[in-house]
This record gives structure tokens, C-alpha cells and sequence, in this order.
């Protein structure tokens, strides 16, 4: 049996649910596939679950604070069970609000997977078979496992979210995101942490403020091994060891073990090699800056393709995709640049535009760049020494902005306005003609001689 549809979308994600709900706005006739809860990776897997960990983490760090400058209750342990209930409560409620939306909008819901047969025919896992001559492949990716001995011991950032009680030590291999954040929060609530990275830490972003992270982190008791190279895992006496050929020792014993070590494209039970769509070398779908790809008809967003893995990317180049195809919007297309992206690490590492090192091979001897070092107030009173830091990476004699850089508690919300600001072509003197907020970490921004 044939069902005929204006688009077929892949992938319940957010690349897919925002696909979708755009195009049925516009009047199109949606068929939505996945056999996994609405949300994807996002919603049960990675940001959501992820910022709620990061939130327990900042809260038991309140606790301390709020000790050292008087208060007089001691700091308590996190109970997971029930911080993992009202996470999931929470998480249950985002896919029911979803189910809705889709009900709402008349997209049709199906709870399976599916493959091309043709580059305008989708068979599902039980023989159904749809068609459309739009096709939206979205169907995100996956941690990546290695075949290593021993991989199967340790956990992939999926199996966090399973935890139901602290681990006493960790072993963290990767210096991505999932492995810097991870760190910081487990390192929060007790755990005692090792990082231990083949490369340099988080290498997007801007590596003057990733090295004072590090040390923030080593500060505050994660050991940080760079040029490790782990080749096993064995579990022996007192847990699970790990042989570092790098550093030519064993490491160990750990209580539990994370992989952090990127992730894979879910894009190799699709059948695209049959219908003509290209994959690059790592497996993702290759597209152009229009998400289409190498078939006229079909189309890709999010994590499946090699395009900035993050939510916002991928909701938005799915709605800018849907404007293009039923929208009457031949233009649409998501501008790539001036992309901002925090990192949830204690504290928190954000964003936008070039690193100097990426300024300064582009622009050369017309870069210029403001930084400001300040230890935050709420440090401050508490007795700690650390400080945050700002950097503006400039160009030209007019100093056009073209990377802001901030670490410290609060740049997470205060970067996002910024970022605005940058897109719209923001010059240093516009942030010098700016009254400050004080006291606030925000106002250093715009207070940088």
C-alpha cells in the first residue's frame, strides 16, 4: 500500500519535528517516521537531560558558597533517584507537548523507521510504503564505540542520563564537549574526576579561554592527563583500569569509565547509496548550504549532516528549509556564520564569531583584541580567587567585533543579546557608547578599554 504525501520527513528530532511543523503551517501533507520518543538526542539524551545535570551541579556549588559567607546548613548530597524522577517528569512533559503540536498541525505521526527504495519512496519497517517528492533525512546520530578490549565496560553519553547514584571515581576519555562538561558536573556533585584527552581541549573554541577553564578545572580537583592514548579497559583490582600507551602506564582503578570520543551519523541503514545521495567520508550526508543533497528531492538537517551539531543549528536550518520548499520563500536558506555556542562547563565557556587564532589568519596585522580579567562578586565575597574573562576579537581601524569570548558564571544567558549585536555588524565604539548595568559580570563587555 502506497500513501502520498508533499513531504516525508526522517527523524522525530528536533531537526525533524521543526521540518515538519514548519511545513504543515505552510499547508503541506506531513509524514513524520521514527520509532524512538518524539525529541531525539536533544531532548532525551543530550541538552535537556544534560542542563538539568548541569543545574544539580551549579546548585550543590550554591551550597558552598552560600556556607562560606555564612549561612549555616552544610552542604548535602544530591539523592539521585529523585532528581532523576522530576528529570524525567520534566522530559515526559516536552514529548507530550510535541505529540500535540504534531496533532495540531495534521502532521502524521509514525512510529517506525524507514529506508528509500526510491528517491521518492520510503518503505517502512513493515512493508508500508510512502511517497513524496520532498524527502527530509534527519535522523540525527549516535556516540560513536571504538573496537577497543574493554570498550563495552565503560558508559557513552547516553548511559549518564541512566545513572541512579554518584560514581566515587571516573575516568573521562575525549576533550570535546560531552567530555569538558561531563567533568565539571560529575567533579560538582563529589566525584572524583580524570580527563584524559588525546588533543587540546574543546579545540573550537578560543584557547586562551579554554586554558584558564583548565585550570579552574585543576583547581577544583579533575585531573586533566593530555596526550593520552587509552588502546583497553580491563576490570581488576578495585574496578575497572585502563592501559594508557601514550603515557605507557596503566590507569586506574575507576569506579565508572565515559567515552566521550564524538559521535556517528545514523545515516547507514538508509539505503542511500541505492537512490544517489552522498555521504563523506565519517558518513554524513553531504549537503549544500541549502541542505540539499546530491538527489534533487531529497534533503538533510541536523546531526546527520556535517554541518555545527547543535539544536538551535538544526531547528533552524529544518524551518528555512520548509520556508524554501512550501513557503513561497525561494531564498530561504540559514546563514551559517556568527553562530554562538556555549559550553556547560563550571564555569561556563561561550561564544560567538572568530577566535583570535581564526581572526588573525584571516585578517592578519588588522586584528586587534580587548580582553578583561575580574573575579565576579559572588566569588568574591565567598573567599575565592578565580577569576571570569572576557575577550573582543576586533578588525580594521573601526575595530569591527568579530568574535566575542566569555568564561564565567552567567555568560551562558548574557552572550545571547551579544550575539545579536555581532550579527548586525557591532563595532567596539558601539559597545564603548553602551551604559553598563552594574554590578554586573555582563557590564565588563562593554566597559574594555
Amino acid at each position: 500500500m502506497t500513501a502520498n504525501h508533499d513531504l516525508i520527513v526522517l527523524g522525530a528530532g528536533s531537526a525533524g519535528l521543526a521540518t515538519a511543523l514548519r511545513a504543515a503551517q505552510h499547508g503541506a501533507r506531513v509524514a513524520l517516521l521514527d520509532p524512538a520518543p518524539l525529541g531525539g538526542t536533544c531532548v532525551h539524551r543530550g541538552c535537556v537531560p544534560k542542563k538539568a545535570l548541569w543545574f544539580a551541579a551549579q546548585w550543590a556549588q550554591t551550597q558552598r558558597l552560600a556556607q562560606a559567607i555564612g549561612f549555616g546548613a552544610a552542604p548535602g548530597p544530591l539523592d539521585w533517584a529523585h532528581f532523576r524522577s522530576l528529570r524525567e517528569r520534566h522530559i515526559d512533559a516536552i514529548a507530550q507537548r510535541y505529540a500535540q503540536r504534531l496533532q495540531q498541525a495534521g502532521v502524521q505521526r509514525l512510529a517506525h523507521s524507514g529506508r528509500f527504495v526510491a528517491a521518492n519512496t520510503i518503505e517502512l519497517d513493515d512493508g508500508t510504503r510512502l511517497q513524496a517528492p520532498q524527502i527530509v533525512i534527519a535522523t540525527g546520530a549516535r556516540p560513536r564505540r571504538l573496537a577497543l578490549p574493554g570498550f563495552e565496560l565503560g558508559m557513552v553519553s547516553d548511559d549518564m542520563f541512566a545513572l541512579t547514584a554518584r560514581p566515587q571515581r571516573v575516568a573521562i576519555v575525549g576533550g570535546g564537549y560531552v567530555a569538558v562538561e561531563f567533568a565539571g558536573m560529575l567533579q560538582a556533585l563529589d566525584s572524583e574526576v580524570e580527563l584524559l584527552a588525546r588533543g587540546p581541549l574543546l579545540e573550537s573554541f578560543d584557547q586562551e579561554l579554554v586554558q584558564v577553564l583548565a585550570q579552574q578545572m585543576a583547581a577544583h580537583g579533575v585531573t586533566i592527563t593530555a596526550h593520552s592514548a587509552i588502546r583497553a579497559v580491563r576490570r581488576g583490582t578495585g574496578g575497572l583500569w585502563l592501559d594508557d600507551v601514550a603515557q605507557g602506564a596503566a590507569r586506574g582503578p575507576y569506579d565508572a569509565l565515559l567515552w566521550a570520543v564524538g559521535r556517528v551519523p545514523n545515516a547507514d541503514r538508509l539505503g542511500l547509496a541505492d537512490v544517489g545521495v552522498q555521504r563523506d567520508e565519517r558518513g554524513h550526508v553531504v549537503t549544500d548550504a541549502r541542505q540539499n543533497t546530491s538527489r534533487a528531492g531529497i534533503h538533510a538537517v541536523g546531526d546527520v549532516t556535517a554541518r555545527k551539531a547543535l539544536t538551535p543549528v538544526a531547528v533552524a536550518a529544518g524551518r528555512h528549509l520548509a520556508d524554501r520548499l512550501f513557503g513561497d520563500q525561494p531564498d530561504a536558506q540559514l546563514d551559517y556564520r556568527n553562530i554562538p555556542s556555549v559550553v556547560f562547563t563550571e564555569p561556563p565557556l561561550g561564544m560567538v564569531g572568530l577566535t583570535e587564532a581564526e581572526a588573525r589568519q584571516r585578517y592578519g596585522e588588522q586584528v586587534s583584541v580587548h580582553r578583561s580579567r575580574f573575579t565576579p562578586m559572588q566569588w568574591a565575597l565567598a573567599g575565592r580567587h578565580e577569576q571570569s574573562v572576557m575577550k573582543l576579537v576586533c578588525t580594521g581601524a573601526d575595530e569591527r567585533v568579530v568574535g566575542i569570548h566569555a568564561l564565567g558564571p552567567g555568560v551562558d544567558e548574557m552572550l545571547q543579546g551579544f550575539a545579536v549585536a555581532l550579527k548586525l555588524g557591532l563595532r567596539k565604539r558601539d559597545l564603548d557608547a553602551t551604559v553598563a548595568i552594574h554590578p554586573t559580570a555582563a557590564e565588563e563587555l562593554v566597559l574594555m578599554g
